[in-house]
């Protein structure tokens, strides 16, 4: 897909209830720009769906759709073939809805974890914490230090891409001079969601929290995707009176990767891992 043709995708997930960000598409074409592929029928778009290869041994499933008029016809059968033969000979990960995991299974697939999304509206907990920085502050070279145990491989250039990205907001938890965490707070077609936010602790979890409410106006819908497994993570969205809208099932074609989950109390996207 080329750029434009990925916006198209996108506005097809707003209507599957995806609810993507109103700027996601740069970045995700920043990821791996051969990783986006369209199924076409006498040249119309009909379906598509995202093959992101991340460094030499991991990759990503995402964006699976096929237009609701086309379905049932083969079309998504051969997107898969062609999404999964991109990534042939790597470990692949994806965020599947949980009715379709026996089919993913199918194809080899084995469930690591279920994720979440929590939703709430923007409300804040008190005065911004002293150690709240834009993440434009810091070297860039340090916050990619820092998200390096959270993913499977190297994402340095969709990572660059998605801190800045347009409407977004990226903040910084600095102690002493030393990194504690991260979490970026992006415009969607709906309200406005955080991912990643990734911290030392709880406690970390809450400031920039805290922090990425402030930005946003008061009232508007806010939704977080955490691990399922996740109390901490949980206990954080509960504390502001966030609830559960839907889950997916996190599934790898082989052992799932070692990632610091503990750290994670907010996933970077469902679309890209």
């Amino acid at each position: 897909m080329q750029p434009h043709e990925l916006l198209i995708g996108i506005d097809w997930a707003a209507q599957e209830g995806w609810n993507p960000g109103l700027h996601d598409s740069a970045s995700f074409y920043a990821a791996d720009p051969n990783g986006f592929l369209l199924a076409e029928l006498d040249g119309e778009a009909i379906g598509m769906i995202s093959a992101v290869r991340y460094g030499e041994h991991f990759g990503f499933i995402g964006f699976y759709i096929v237009k609701p008029d086309y379905r049932g016809r083969g079309h998504g059968l051969a997107l898969w073939h062609a999404a999964m033969h991109q990534l042939k000979g790597r470990l692949v990960g994806l965020d599947g809805v949980l009715a379709q995991q026996d089919n993913y299974r199918q194809s080899g697939f084995i469930l690591a974890y279920n994720n979440v999304r929590m939703q709430g509206i923007a409300q804040i907990a008190g005065p911004v914490h002293p150690g709240i920085v834009p993440l434009a502050d810091l070297e860039t070279e340090r916050v990619l230090q820092y998200d390096q145990p959270m993913f499977p491989a190297d994402r340095a250039r969709f990572l660059r891409q998605w801190i800045t990205q347009t409407g977004s907001v990226a903040l910084g938890l600095v102690h002493d001079g030393t990194l504690y965490g991260y979490g970026v707070i992006r415009p969607c077609r709906e309200g406005y969601k955080v991912g990643p936010l990734f911290t030392n602790d709880a406690t970390a979890a809450h400031e920039l929290l805290n922090a990425l409410m402030h930005q946003v106006p008061s009232g508007a819908p806010v939704q977080l995707d955490i691990a399922a497994e996740h109390s901490e993570a949980r206990a954080l969205a509960t504390a502001w009176h966030m609830q559960p809208v839907f889950e997916t099932a996190r599934m790898y074609t082989g052992a799932a990767p070692r990632i610091d989950l503990p750290r994670q109390f907010g996933i970077t996207t469902f679309e890209l891992g």
